[in-house]
């Protein structure tokens, strides 16, 4: 935490729970469908392996052939497994056995939610100066982080286009799942709430250090 103090970064709790995330020089996706949608199967796995493909083919368009984990894959250390990417789940994405790609899955109400971060560049001294504890040795540790992450400006170049990215990114989904996404924006009733959640939860030091909400009706909502 005084590290990222340091560094003034923002530290923010996502209601899919799982380990530490620096969003710094990432792509970030959010998928949101009911259960029992017809384009993705009903298990939490099955949908990681469909999304997951998405991503994998807009990624395969810039030459960089990912693989997808099958039972996951351990850290070779204790403490990179406070990070995210050092750890590899079921049907992430890995380049060279280096995970390229993290996401997370939240279910709720007969609705998912999956999101994650695909990573553009990456700075392992960084990476665990915020991430991990400061007990080890931390030339080792930013070694074994480099062998654990890629990018894709790491594997494809940095003069990838974000904004071209993106619309590779929106194509290989609708290719894949028969489908055409239409761009919108939020109606007023879901600004003023998304402007209250922020606020009065989301901001809040006890959602994101005490892993509690404050507000009686927003207790489903996140």
């Amino acid at each position: 935490m005084e590290a990222c103090v340091r560094h003034g970064i923002d530290i923010v709790r996502r209601p899919t729970g799982g380990k530490a995330v620096l969003h710094e020089h990432d792509l970030t996706y959010a998928v949101v469908a009911k259960v029992n949608n017809p384009l993705f199967p009903q298990d939490i796995l099955g949908t990681y392996r469909i999304i997951s493909g998405c991503i994998a083919d807009g990624l395969s368009e810039y030459g960089i052939r990912t693989e997808m984990t099958v039972s996951g894959r351990s850290s070779e250390n204790d403490a990179l497994k406070a990070s995210c990417f050092s750890t590899p789940s079921q049907y992430e994405l890995l380049v060279n056995r280096r995970k390229i790609c993290g996401s997370a899955q939240l279910r709720s109400r007969s609705v998912f939610l999956q999101h994650g971060s695909l990573l553009l560049g990456f700075d392992p001294v960084k990476t665990c100066e915020v991430l991990l504890p400061h007990d080890d040795d931390h030339v080792t540790q930013v070694e074994r982080m480099r062998g654990s992450v890629t990018s894709v400006y790491g594997e494809a170049g940095p003069d990838v286009d974000v904004h071209m990215l993106c619309r590779v990114l929106k194509k290989c989904f609708e290719k894949r799942l028969g489908i055409t996404l239409v761009e919108g924006e939020l109606n007023i009733e879901e600004e003023a709430l998304k402007t209250r959640l922020v606020r009065e939860k989301y901001m809040t030091a006890r959602w994101n250090m005490e892993g509690k909400g404050i507000a009686h009706g927003y207790k489903n909502a996140g």
